[in-house]
């Protein structure tokens, strides 16, 4: 049971590059909505209110389409998991440090931040330093200018530099601050309480703090145990927002701090914001009684929606969850053009690497792997690409890219980079085959994408070389270069553009405005895509930073092409 609880990961066969496969299927609630809108004692839903306040000439029915899952078999891999009792207060610390120690270092899929290679510190901090940090912090007695102390940061005196970021951060997100502002006065998540696992940075930040503007309390944790901006995290706790993360995290602080957020007195989550599932894998299994009285859910990543349809899947599902990780503008824009970006930029502050001539392996040519390939093929080097999905291979072909089986190129190869969502794409036999100086790392969601347990050997020595990067050394002196420890290596390292991410954002904020305020019996136990008119409305908001200015049909257009003339323009199976 113990294990089982860590595993955060779900069973994947094959899975390399490909997205879960989603069908829209309005006809599945048709009748419902009907019976809804013939009814003038059920008001429409506050999503409609807000949309029609922010865009009075867009005209829809807010409803979501429900996911056809595929026929992917997962394996079962639940088991009956006692619930876990109430605490009386808020969490003692000393019961719970020894209980997580006990329960959360079994399976190792997040190693320890002070493990050998010591990758969670500071390249200007001494070792001893932040293993003091590691060791005390969740007993040191904290408290913001206000007197509040529910909340566990690095350092709450970062708080000033903190805001100052997320200012900016507000700046370029510009969507999601016209939401903040429209709506604010209904406030349509008025009795939500909302428990989010996503990285804490600027960005989440000004989500965070909207969704509180728009009514809602919300308690926050961190699904990265690197990506943690420290200042952030501290502006927010000063704000006496509930936040428990801070950068370097290990193992057992990952689940110790998402623990805090679900298990205390007088309070119980109604909403899920999760980035990987690790908020609804450890409410589903520690807090059942909870998890049957969540609202909905909102996941925004590859991984935390293959782990929804596994509970799906298993008749375990219920709650209803929205899958915003395959709405067109995620896929598009936060996935496409974010990596693209922050590739370079992540492997220059890390490995110092010149990318004319080098040759690289992508594994995977979904979006991310999309970006990452154009941006490094843009740069001067030879790409390769491994793939599936043979409808990805032959769009890497047309693209100018050479497809290849990872094993018979990754003897050659000057970088592997994984985006794939999936696990064990880089094993141990295909980094003995590298070459010396090769670099690892991984753009995928999942850290489970290489292999890095099996790495964690006696004969192979590991060299700690600077914040996120280690050198894994060979007996023979040959050596490779993993960048943070196998997990996503843009949020563990460096930054990505505000911008991209305010349209996530904002996309995930009216996901739950629909979910919390949507009538009874609207949504199933199901996993549901958000409609296509809401995609064309994200992307409508953002067009307003670049002068855009979009061209109308004609009521004769309209009718001769089938469409409303405010949209939706294109069906739900098309592929942008």
């Amino acid at each position: 049971m113990e294990a089982e609880i860590q595993s955060a990961t779900p069973p994947l066969e094959d899975n390399e590059g490909t997205e879960e496969s989603n069908h829209n299927g309005e006809a599945a609630i048709s009748s419902a909505l009907e019976r809804e809108d013939g009814d003038s004692s059920q008001p429409p839903s506050i999503s409609a209110k807000l949309l029609r306040m922010l865009e009075a000439a867009t005209n829809w029915r807010p409803a979501l389409v429900p996911v056809q899952t595929s026929d992917e078999v997962f394996d079962a891999n639940d088991g009956a998991v006692s619930e876990a009792p109430r605490t009386k207060r808020q969490i003692q610390y000393p019961e719970q440090t020894q209980e997580f120690n006990s329960r959360l270092t079994k399976t190792g899929r997040r190693s320890l931040s002070h493990s050998i290679s010591h990758s969670s510190t500071d390249s200007n901090s001494s070792d001893a330093e932040n293993l003091e940090d590691e060791v005390f912090l969740r007993d040191r007695q904290q408290i913001n200018s206000k007197g509040n102390r529910d909340f566990c940061v690095k350092n709450i005196k970062l708080a000033d530099y903190g805001r100052r970021e997320i200012e900016l951060a507000e700046d370029e997100m510009t969507a999601l601050m016209a939401l903040r502002k429209a709506a604010q006065g209904e406030k349509p998540l008025a009795g939500a309480k909302i428990v989010g696992c996503t990285h804490v940075t600027a960005q989440t930040a000004v989500l965070f703090e909207t969704l509180t503007v728009l009514g809602a309390q919300c308690r926050w944790a961190a699904c990265n145990i690197y990506s943690t901006q420290d200042e952030v995290a501290a502006a927010l706790a000063e704000q006496d927002l509930p936040v428990f993360a801070w950068k370097g995290e290990s193992e057992d602080d990952f689940w110790w701090c998402i623990d805090r957020c679900v298990n205390v007195e007088g309070w119980e989550p109604n909403m899920i914001l999760d980035d990987g599932g690790d908020m609804t894998h450890w409410i589903y299994k520690k807090y059942p009684h909870l998890f049957k009285k969540v609202k909905g859910i909102v996941e925004e990543s590859i991984t935390g929606i293959y782990r929804l349809h596994h509970l799906s899947k298993a008749g375990k599902l219920c709650v209803p969850a929205i899958n915003v990780n395959d709405s067109v503008t995620k896929q598009k824009f936060d996935s496409l053009y974010c990596s693209r970006e922050s590739i370079l930029d992540s492997l220059k502050k890390t490995a110092d690497v010149m990318f004319g001539g080098k040759q690289v392996a992508v594994c995977g040519y979904g979006e991310v792997g999309k970006g990452c390939s154009s941006a490094l093929k843009a740069m001067g080097s030879v790409v390769y690409v491994t793939e599936i999905d043979p409808i990805c291979a032959l769009q890497a072909c047309m693209d100018g890219f050479r497809l290849a089986k990872l094993g018979d190129v990754v003897g050659q190869v000057d970088m592997v980079i994984t985006c794939t969502g999936n696990k064990n794409v880089v094993v141990r036999e295909h980094m003995d085959l590298m070459k010396n100086g090769c670099i690892v790392c991984n753009m995928g969601r999942s850290n489970t994408e290489i292999d890095v347990t099996s790495l964690r050997t006696p004969e192979l020595a590991w060299q700690h070389v600077r914040a996120q990067v280690d050198h894994i050394i060979w007996p023979d002196g040959k050596r490779i270069v993993l960048l943070a420890e196998g997990r996503v290596l843009n949020l563990s390292s460096s930054t990505v553009p505000i911008y991209v991410l305010s349209i996530t954002a904002t996309t995930q904020a009216l996901a739950l405005i629909e979910l919390f305020n949507a009538p009874e019996g609207r949504y199933k136990q199901d996993v549901y895509l958000l409609p296509k008119k809401l995609d064309e409305y994200v992307a409508n908001l953002h067009l307003q930073t670049f002068d855009a200015h979009l061209t109308e049909l004609t009521d004769d257009q309209a009718k001769y092409m089938g469409l409303n003339k405010h949209g939706p323009f294109k069906p739900s199976y098309y592929r942008y």
